[in-house]
């Protein structure tokens, strides 16, 4: 795009039958193949070497698109760090014959420098060059100091949860045990899911999770999910083309309107999968709603851990 800034990346996607999920809409997978693959090139372009993704922030999907729309995502360093920096992701829809342009999602992204030789790279700091750039470079810090302290927050949480020990009663009736929701999917990584260094692509990896907590929702509901937001996404380790990916996948809770499918990727290459010692390198939150052919949405039944 001429109006993006030097190290802004615009990309835009037609949305064809291929990307569609079974409902016409543009699979929440793809989609979040696209964000991954725009926000490396932007992460890579400020760095001047290969990065690989971190985490993502709570991702918010707004809007849903269909067949035969444009779908924009543009990408933007925000603020770099010694070696990380954050992304900012903003995915727009716009109709072709009504020309209406609507916000799909605003994410934020992690990405590391990771050069070829292995050695340790110095991120310049971000040029800024407008208003907005400053409130975005000042808003990555604190964004940063919370998530990292979300993220110890709920590792103290599950600590606090692992010494107690006993599991609490449940005597709801017609509640659905959560284990007819457990998922679990294996993926050969190849060639074409990896970048140029051998390395998993993030979005692919997202998109892989995705499916499977949408099989593991769909036992719940009688209809296809609609992914709605995505929680505490982040990588542990890397993985590489050859290596073996086990998803897991239960639902953790239902609410009124909404379903919260907890999945695991992990990792093992030849000699770690004969001898059963896996790579834990990714976990994330999915939450699902689900809707019937008017738009309404439809309840979850209560669920027995």
């Amino acid at each position: 795009g001429s109006k993006c800034l030097v190290m802004d990346v615009c990309m835009c996607q037609g949305v064809l039958p291929a990307h569609a999920d079974p409902r016409g809409e543009l699979s929440a997978g793809q989609l979040l193949r696209w964000m991954d693959a725009a926000a490396c090139l932007a992460a890579e372009k400020h760095a001047g070497v290969s990065c690989v993704t971190a985490s993502m922030d709570d991702i918010q999907f707004e809007e849903a698109a269909r067949v035969g729309q444009i779908i924009t995502i543009k990408a933007k360093v925000n603020r770099a760090f010694k070696t990380s920096m954050e992304v900012g992701i903003k995915v727009t829809v716009q109709d072709v014959l009504t020309n209406v342009e609507k916000i799909v999602s605003v994410a934020y992204a992690t990405y590391v420098a990771k050069p070829v030789d292995g050695g340790k790279v110095e991120l310049k700091p971000v040029k800024l060059l407008s208003t907005e750039d400053h409130l975005e470079h000042s808003l990555a810090i604190e964004r940063r100091r919370i998530r990292l302290g979300y993220v110890q927050v709920f590792q103290n949480l599950m600590q606090e949860s692992n010494k107690k020990g006993d599991y609490y009663t449940f005597e709801e009736e017609n509640a659905v045990s959560t284990e007819l929701t457990h998922v679990q999917s294996i993926e050969l990584v190849l060639p074409p899911h990896a970048n140029h260094h051998g390395n998993t692509f993030g979005g692919q990896i997202m998109a892989w999770m995705e499916t499977v907590a949408s099989i593991s929702a769909s036992r719940l509901c009688r209809s296809y999910p609609v992914l709605k937001s995505v929680n505490m996404f982040k990588f542990w380790g890397p993985s590489f083309v050859g290596d073996r990916l086990v998803f897991n996948a239960i639902v953790n809770n239902t609410f009124q309107n909404s379903v919260e499918v907890g999945v695991r990727v992990e990792a093992y290459n030849c000699e770690e999968w004969i001898k059963d010692q896996p790579r834990h390198i990714n976990s994330a939150f999915l939450i699902f709603n689900a809707v019937n052919d008017s738009g309404e949405l439809l309840p979850f039944p209560r669920v027995k851990p």
